[in-house]
């Protein structure tokens, strides 16, 4: 098992921003918004050789709103699973009483903690690094994470401040995942969804659109498999993105649809079927992954109301979808080939009482089985 190195700090000092670049990739969705991470991002990450699991985690400032005391309960589990906690602060903005009531929450957890005093572009180390000292933790590094500064000797610093590694479980090696994401419009219950197959609040549920802002990857065993399932912001029209951290949102949504093996689509059966509902549904059919309509919040009469308008849907984009792919592959034959099973949608009988309902595609081939 790897060791799990966690991110806390306040808002806007460039956790994301490091964790990225500690992992080499661009998975967190970094914008010079505070307060833009809610929920906790795993990433894996090669340090001086070392393997470990990094947690990315939002801003802590105050719980004075719902969505703060959310966030910080997000925080706090990240806090209680990591074997080494780095505080990240702001070289430029200086040492801030927000810095000192996270470091006595660390303090009061008792996990190993190293100071990363980032923005240090522009700032005088000697007189940051001393000033940051005085929280009381014995390791204080300067780094810049958006140019790479400091980062080898961060890295140094946190081998040896980690316990010895431990030989890898063999349920690790060759671990294969269905990838399923989770789609729709925002507050549609995607979050809520998830939780409750995970069985706990592992993602922030607020009742207001846009809580979640990046797409969340979680490893999920049930005894059909194993999965990752992919919590994703909630996608509008493009006409109605107006702000920047949206419109991150939405492509990182998209990604997310494009990296996945089977897809849900959210409906809110209060709504029912609206418009855009059938823009989010083509981005999935043109992604050509495995698609499971979902109706949330619903009991059987409307359930059955909003899947009789959307099968059909779902039936025609799916035939369109596959003439345009064969058009493209093989634009000098119109013969229909007979191993390509024809998509069809199946609805399942819903029992009385159930709080959701969830159609599947299924070949020709199934159904004839069935």
């Amino acid at each position: 098992m790897t060791s799990i190195v966690a991110l806390v700090g306040r808002p806007n000092v460039g956790k994301s921003t490091l964790f990225n670049r500690l992992t080499g990739r661009r998975d967190a969705l970094v914008a010079d918004v505070p307060g833009l991470t809610r929920d906790r991002r795993y990433g894996a990450a090669l340090i001086a050789e070392r393997r470990c699991t990094l947690i990315d985690t939002g801003g802590l400032f105050g719980e004075d709103e719902p969505i703060a005391r959310l966030t910080a309960q997000q925080v706090d589990v990240a806090i209680a699973e990591a074997d080494l906690a780095l505080l990240v602060v702001d070289a430029r903005a200086g040492r801030l009483a927000g810095d000192d009531e996270i470091a006595a929450k660390l303090r009061r957890a008792g996990v190993r903690t190293i100071v990363v005093a980032n923005k240090i572009d522009g700032a005088r180390e000697d007189e940051a690094l001393g000033e940051f000292h005085a929280l009381g933790f014995a390791t204080v590094a300067a780094v810049s994470a958006a140019h790479g500064r400091g980062i080898a000797q961060l890295g140094r610093a946190i081998v040896a401040a980690l316990p010895a590694p431990e030989a890898p479980s063999e349920s690790m090696v060759g671990d294969a995942r269905i990838r399923l994401a989770v789609v729709g419009r925002p507050n549609v219950g995607k979050s809520t969804l998830v939780n409750r197959w995970l069985g706990e609040e592992r993602v922030v549920v607020f009742d207001e659109p846009g809580t979640t802002r990046d797409a969340i990857e979680i490893a999920f065993d049930h005894r059909f498999g194993k999965f990752v399932l992919i919590d994703t912001a909630g996608i509008r029209r493009k006409g109605r993105v107006e702000a920047v951290v949206e419109k991150f949102s939405v492509v990182k949504s998209l990604a997310a649809l494009e990296s996945a093996h089977v897809a849900v689509l959210l409906i809110d059966a209060r709504e029912g079927l609206v418009e855009q509902d059938l823009h989010v549904l083509d981005y999935a059919i043109e992604a050509g992954v495995g698609l499971v309509v979902a109706v949330n919040g619903c009991r059987c009469a409307s359930c059955r109301r909003c899947t009789a308008r959307v099968l059909p849907i779902c039936s025609r984009k799916r035939r369109g979808s596959t003439r345009r792919r064969r058009a493209k592959c093989r634009p000098t034959s119109s013969r229909r080939s007979s191993s390509a099973a024809s998509k069809v949608m199946h609805r399942r009988p819903c029992a009385a009482g159930a709080s959701s309902c969830v159609t599947r595609t299924r070949s020709r081939t199934d159904l004839r089985r069935s």
